[in-house]
């Protein structure tokens, strides 16, 4: 394939997203994986589509105007680069694409209000505590809202849990086995501090000391994946100095933050930075990762019989090859059957700020997840991300259906606790995410 546009003209990322494009030999295997072309069954709305698009675009022989839907409408799910056999490296175009098309801004003013407002709340854990606050006193003016405005109120907790009161230092119970760090996030510190408080515990009990840094702050993934190079850049390098380097691992529970930090070397290629950024990034696993590693001790037997579905996050089993260890984690617990789920590692919507700018299609394929999930007969689903966790929550709401939605490693909490065959207890299953 020959290309019109020099490497050198796309910045630093020029060569991989030109690699991209080279190797896309338009087979079309990757169409039954993407979700949006099974629900919209358009080709421009598939990567096969979406890589031509962004060809044209760097050439010259389409304005970026003409193929911006197609390209916003991709959920960044990455389940085309497995099913790629040319091996493509779908997700090293996307992302400085989507940067390069915000630095033209080529969106409408809407579309940038939207998006400056939800990149400046998010991210910041007292901002959202506030809008979140808000959200409740407004709550019956939903209706009067513009679309994507009412999509992010559906998101929200109905009740807003207690701050995490997790300390910087966390000791080892027995004998110390390992000494990490532990990545708090933004979001879900204040939507699930639980699954915060759940993984300290259960890595204590495993014999792991716990560092716990309170000058922390976002990782920047919810930028990198919309392209806002400029602010993910400042997010991510504010995180680089906090975690010491004696650390035997530092470790995330958030499948999105564990993919952004992956793509730090690429984000920071070029800069002054970028060793920094790639040592870090180096030492970031997610925390199902770990715990298998190092062999988890076993759980008590469950009082009664529970059947769990696990729901893959894309950003953990696409853009990390993380499926097997959580899994195993789950089948450590005597009474626990994991049952087989219809198309388990497909997206589920929630895809960063996907939900709130793309409402109306986050929602059919929300509903077609949540749909394969109910589905099994499974009394809880599982999950290792708090945006997949949210939007399940979010559908199953609206599906008028009360199926918990737990945390992997808040499972293996419950279960260390005892208090996991009571899981069907709905006041159980809604407080899991904000008790200590």
């Amino acid at each position: 394939m020959q290309h019109k546009i020099p490497a050198a003209d796309l910045g630093a990322q020029g060569p991989a997203m030109l690699g991209a494009i080279e190797a896309c030999v338009h087979c079309g295997f990757c169409l039954p994986a993407c979700p949006t072309y099974e629900a919209l069954a358009e080709e421009m709305d598939s990567p096969r589509g979406r890589i031509f698009l962004m060809k044209e675009v760097l050439e010259g022989g389409l304005e970026l105007e003409e193929a911006a839907p197609y390209i916003d409408r991709c959920l960044g799910c990455l389940a085309c680069e497995p099913a790629c056999p040319s091996g493509v490296e779908y997700g090293a175009l996307l992302a400085p694409f989507r940067s390069m098309a915000n630095e033209r801004g080529n969106s409408s003013l809407w579309r940038r209000l939207l998006r400056s407002l939800v990149l400046k709340t998010l991210p910041y854990p007292a901002r959202l505590r506030r809008a979140l606050f808000f959200a409740r006193l407004t709550g019956w003016a939903r209706g009067l809202l513009p679309r994507s405005l009412g999509a992010m109120l559906e998101l929200s907790p109905g009740r807003l849990p207690r701050s995490s009161g997790i300390s910087e230092h966390v000791p080892a119970e027995g004998e110390c086995r390992a000494r990490v760090g532990l990545l708090l996030g933004c979001a879900q510190n204040v939507l699930a501090p639980g699954i915060n408080e759940a993984s300290v515990r259960v890595l204590s009990r495993n014999g792991v000391e716990v560092v716990a840094p309170a000058g922390q702050g976002c990782c920047g993934a919810l930028s990198i994946h919309s392209g806002e190079t400029r602010q993910a850049r400042e997010l991510a390098g504010s995180l680089f100095d906090v975690f010491d380097e004696d650390l035997d691992a530092v470790l995330t529970n958030a499948a999105g933050c564990g993919s952004g930090i992956k793509e730090y070397p690429a984000l920071f290629r070029g800069s002054e930075r970028e060793e920094a950024a790639r040592r870090f990034s180096s030492r970031v696993e997610d925390i199902s990762v770990f715990l298998d590693r190092i062999g988890p001790l076993p759980p008590p037997a469950l009082e009664r019989p529970l059947r769990a579905a696990y729901q893959d996050a894309c950003h953990l089993s696409h853009a990390q090859g993380v499926k097997r260890q959580p899994r195993r984690l789950l089948e450590l617990i005597p009474g626990l059957e994991l049952v087989p789920v219809p198309d388990a590692d497909s997206c589920c919507g929630s895809a960063g700020i996907y939900n709130i700018e793309q409402p109306d299609l986050a929602r059919e394929i929300g509903d077609r997840k949540v749909n394969a999930l109910l589905e099994t007969g499974a009394d809880l689903v599982v999950s290792g991300n708090i945006g997949c966790m949210m939007q399940l929550q979010s559908r199953l709401r609206e599906s008028g259906r009360n199926l918990p939605v737990l945390h992997t490693v808040e499972v293996l909490d419950l279960a260390y606790r005892g208090l996991l065959g009571k899981v069907r207890d709905a006041g159980l299953a809604q407080g899991a995410q904000s008790r200590g």
